[in-house]
């Protein structure tokens, strides 16, 4: 019994030395730190009164709403002649088609075109090539220019200008070699 009050007695003077003076330095500084310093609030804004606002705007296309974008029609109404016969060319997607070279004859200037089966095929500006109705317009010594017509989102058909440059000399040599 007496070995718990010599217990308690000596947790007492611990307490009782903590909670004495020994912090009156710390509590005067901190009341001098807070004399001079007085929390400022701004004044709250005034409310300004509710004014009713009038939608005169009904005649504008709503922005909420779905609708149509009309795309620039480029002179009237595109559509592939389905009823043409197809050309060989045409057989091929026109990222798969090389062209190889071209020909002089007379005035006339053609393009070589080699397929994906290594056949190759002579165009001359009037001849059709690719998957998308795409009619040759030009023929230069290193590029033949396409236009292809292609429908968009809407089903409308759209001109779609491609070209087809002159492989390299070193992508043929690989060809051949395959």
């Amino acid at each position: 019994m007496r070995a718990r009050l010599a217990c308690w007695v000596g947790i007492g003077v611990l307490v009782a030395g903590c909670s004495g003076e020994s912090h009156q330095d710390l509590r005067a500084w901190m009341q001098e730190q807070g004399k001079g310093s007085k929390g400022k609030l701004d004044p709250l804004p005034q409310v300004r009164p509710y004014e009713p606002f009038t939608y005169n705007a009904f005649d504008l296309p709503d922005p909420f709403k779905p609708r149509k974008i009309e795309p620039v029609k480029s002179g009237g109404n595109l559509a592939p002649d389905l009823t043409r016969r197809k050309e060989p060319l045409e057989a091929y997607p026109l990222e798969s088609l090389q062209m190889v070279g071209t020909l002089q004859k007379g005035p006339s200037t053609y393009a070589l075109i080699r397929t994906t089966e290594k056949d190759v095929y002579q165009v001359k500006i009037g001849n059709y090539m690719g998957q998308n109705f795409g009619v040759i317009v030009g023929i230069s010594d290193n590029e033949i220019k396409v236009k292809e017509l292609v429908q968009d989102g809407t089903g409308d058909w759209t001109e779609r200008s491609s070209t087809l440059q002159l492989a390299d000399a070193t992508d043929q040599r690989q060809e051949r070699r395959r």
